[in-house]
């Protein structure tokens, strides 16, 4: 019956990497097989486990409470990531990032390469990896006009955003998932990721600066560089980025969980982007006033551009992995692999390659269940770094590369001859700095 279960999660992970391929989207596979997986457990009585941390065991429990207990923590992070997308979206009605497009004042493109890396490198770690390339590769396509030489841009602006995701709790989702799961504390993880990342980014941009691309002068073409700016735009930007930023110092101070916090700093945001907007503070849509109010409300407009497709992603993907985990063959996997492989750097080393061909959300939610590891263990930094920067060596692997392929119609081999190997040379770097300052620290 285990194979059985397996064998479906197999598929289902197939289906969802080759959805290009298929041409479904990676949602109804997710969504199919976690609902498959559970129903077997359910109608073949499987017996379900908890992993007791303390005593590094599973204990026998009921299907119910263990299905509850997931769909808590999955909640947790689907809220948290809602909230984080609707202020995102909100900075863009107002036209908040084009305040970024005012720093960019040089034509060459060496010190351009180095603007946009530093850009998102900062801008990933406080409104994630995927956010940070969405709106970093619209600016580039505002600023430079030759195609080939924006694809080069867009490659390392990837590179980047993944090694800033790293070391910020709400940078990456797998980041996340590890600080909701209370494998990780903010502070701990500044301090372990905040160098490994800064070197993960700067040891591939220093190389690609020196390349035949980045050569010479790029130059602006008036008409695209002109932009509409908002009222507004500036001031949205900085509340919006501080009200994400606010989170963290929220849980610590509070101890709540960060889905919380974020939402408290929605309610600020919204209630701003109301006002500005002059428009009616209403957030249903009961009667026929507030309909029509919601027309012009930032906050209903923003809401309806969320990515509800990659949420119930998430949900499927992280229930799939936690019906897998609640039979214990997580635990056991984790087990064997320690007797197979006794050094688990070299485990963390190869997730983090694994990353770049498989999806990082189900392997560190498959980590979170394997191992035991106590709350800011060093092992819990390494996988966050690992599998934040590791998806950066293939353009499908995390997905600022897959929006950035979408939105530049990058080539997958193109991506292989020209960004892997100076994507790879940063990981390996950042990931002997990581080990390097590991020692001194502990």
């Amino acid at each position: 019956m285990e194979l059985l279960l397996i064998g479906i999660f197999v598929l289902g992970y197939l289906a969802i990497t080759l959805e290009h391929t298929l041409k479904i989207d990676k949602l109804i596979p997710a969504l199919g097989m976690m609902a498959l997986l559970w129903a077997i457990i359910a109608l073949t009585h499987l017996p379900v486990f908890e992993v007791d941390n303390e005593l590094k065991k599973l204990v026998p429990s009921h299907i119910e409470e263990v299905l509850l207990h997931h769909l808590g923590k999955t909640a947790e992070i689907l809220v948290f990531l809602l909230g984080a997308m609707t202020i995102v979206e909100i900075i863009d009605y107002f036209n908040g990032f084009a305040t970024i497009k005012s720093f960019i004042k040089t034509k060459s493109k060496k010190n351009l390469l180095w603007i946009f890396a530093i850009l998102a490198f900062i801008l990933s770690a406080i409104i994630d990896n995927l956010t940070a390339t969405i709106v970093l590769v619209t600016i580039l396509q505002k600023v430079i006009s030759d195609r080939n030489t924006r694809l080069w841009f867009a490659g390392l602006v990837i590179v980047s955003a993944n090694a800033g995701g790293a070391w910020s709790p709400i940078g990456d989702v797998t980041t996340t998932m590890l600080w909701i799961a209370n494998k990780v504390t903010t502070l701990k993880l500044i301090t372990y990721l905040f160098i490994p990342s800064l070197v993960c980014m700067v040891v591939p941009i220093f190389i690609a600066s020196f390349l035949k691309p980045f050569k010479g002068e790029i130059t602006y073409n008036s008409d695209q560089n002109e932009e509409k700016t908002h009222k507004y735009g500036a001031t949205m930007l900085y509340l919006g980025l501080s009200g994400i930023i606010f989170v963290p110092v929220f849980k610590t101070v509070t101890h709540l969980p960060p889905y919380v916090g974020m939402m408290f700093s929605l309610a600020i945001i919204a209630t701003f982007a109301e006002i500005f907007t002059q428009a009616k503070i209403s957030m249903s849509t009961v009667s026929e006033d507030s309909e029509e109010m919601s027309h012009h409300s930032p906050v209903h407009k923003s809401l309806s551009k969320i990515e509800m497709p990659s949420i119930l992603f998430f949900l499927g993907i992280l229930l799939a992995v936690a019906a897998l985990e609640s039979l214990g063959m997580l635990f056991e996997f984790a087990k064997t692999l320690d007797k197979v492989i006794p050094n688990t750097d070299v485990v963390v080393i190869l997730l983090g390659i694994g990353s770049a061909i498989i999806d990082n959300v189900p392997l560190v939610a498959a980590s979170i269940g394997m191992f035991t590891q106590e709350i800011d263990h060093p092992l819990w930094h390494f996988i966050a770094f690992s599998a934040g920067t590791g998806g950066s060596m293939l353009i499908i692997g995390s997905a600022a590369g897959v929006v950035a392929m979408g939105m530049e119609k990058i080539d997958f081999f193109w991506y292989l001859k020209k960004i892997t190997l100076l994507a790879f040379s940063g990981f390996i770097c950042g990931a002997i700095t990581f080990i390097i300052l590991r020692g001194l620290l502990e």
